[in-house]
């Protein structure tokens, strides 16, 4: 640092005179200018008016173009709610850059994502084109609120509603208060994706008495020498193939598997009943929230769920032994047709997967 750039109070010959000055009996002043302090406040600029506040003309153009905005918020939210009436869930159409993207999710988030934008949009042009644009200082005060600033909030805010126009801008409130009012229906209607109601779905399955057991792999009827003790099988409904529409929402609700148990070790009544020459039919969607049970021990004929460990022992009518499942896998009835497979006797008497609050 050179000496320049030191204050001159800070010289040393400046500091030896004043000390100096101060032996001899005088006194040193050293006077410092508000100028000469770098670090002054400047405090704030000029408030400079814009157009809106000289030109009613102007400012009457803002309120247009801010209603504008308000009121496409509202065009926006009436566009969400009628995408979600008119595209099906499964609609498919191929838009640039993205591909082939779902019609529904594609216009329900440009919709909705437009319905804010504009509110936005039209808050911030009101806010930066006709509310108050002076800046003023306030000082730092205690944190309790005194009477005396309580009174200051009101008055602050009482002003700060009459610079807003709320009270003479019609327009722009009533267009402002349509948009927030229609924006809450996007929520009210995506309720509807909870529905509809399941009625008897959750209840019946696609097994009927008749339908033949297919095996998952080889897509052929499973006959009894098929499975062999200690063997875990995989079966669907005759009928349903990977290709249809719905097939994951029925395999969801009637995939089975099967094991051969020694009619001797079979310690369930209704069990032994149900099964044919120690063949065991259940279902394997797991009771506690509906995961697939692929795991099975042979020697104690125990299956797990390999979401949360739940265990069914199948020897005893597939009741929990340990895990967070509520209730039994459901036991299907299997009996042979003519033709020597398997096949089903009826469907499940209970309903299958995780339980749900309709199931009583």
């Amino acid at each position: 640092m050179s000496s320049q750039d030191i204050p001159e109070e800070n010289l040393p010959e400046e500091q030896a005179a004043a000390h100096g000055a101060a032996g001899h009996g005088g006194t040193a002043t050293v006077t410092k200018h508000a100028d000469d302090n770098p670090f002054h406040d400047p405090g704030l600029p000029a408030h400079k008016p814009r157009i809106q506040d000289i030109d009613e003309k102007a400012a009457k153009r803002s309120e247009r173009t801010v209603a504008v905005l308000f009121m496409l918020s509202m065009l926006a939210t009436v566009a969400f709610i009628a995408c979600f009436v008119i595209f099906p869930i499964d609609k498919l159409v191929y838009i640039w850059p993205f591909g082939r993207v779902s019609a529904l999710n594609f216009s329900l988030g440009w919709t909705l994502g437009a319905a804010l934008f504009f509110i936005g949009a039209g808050a911030v042009h009101w806010a930066r084109t006709l509310m108050s644009d002076e800046e003023i200082a306030d000082d730092r005060h205690p944190i309790e609120a005194s009477p005396e600033v309580k009174a200051k909030v009101m008055a602050d805010f009482r002003q700060g509603a009459e610079e807003s126009g709320m009270g003479r801008r019609k327009l722009i409130r009533n267009t402002m208060f349509g948009a927030l009012a229609l924006v809450p229906l996007t929520g009210v209607v995506l309720l509807r994706d909870l529905g509809p109601l399941p009625e008897k779905k959750l209840r019946k399955t696609l097994w009927a008495k008749g339908k033949q057991l297919i095996n998952m792999n080889t897509h052929e009827p499973l006959r009894p020498e098929d499975i062999t003790v200690g063997s875990l099988v995989f079966a669907m409904p005759e009928g349903l193939k990977e290709d249809d529409h719905n097939f994951q929402i029925e395999i969801g609700k009637a995939a089975l598997m099967l094991v051969r148990i020694q009619p001797d070790d079979i310690k369930d009544k209704r069990e032994l009943e149900w099964s044919h020459e120690g063949v065991v039919a259940f279902s394997k969607v797991c009771t506690h929230v509906g995961c697939p049970i692929s795991l099975y021990e042979q020697q104690t004929h125990h299956v797990l769920c390999p979401c949360h460990q739940s265990t069914f022992d199948l020897s005893d009518g597939a009741r929990v032994i340990f895990g967070p499942a509520g209730h039994p896998l459901p036991q299907l009835r299997i009996g042979v047709n003519a033709q020597g497979n398997l096949e089903a006797l009826g469907d499940f008497e209970e309903p299958v997967g995780a339980s749900f609050w309709e199931r009583g």
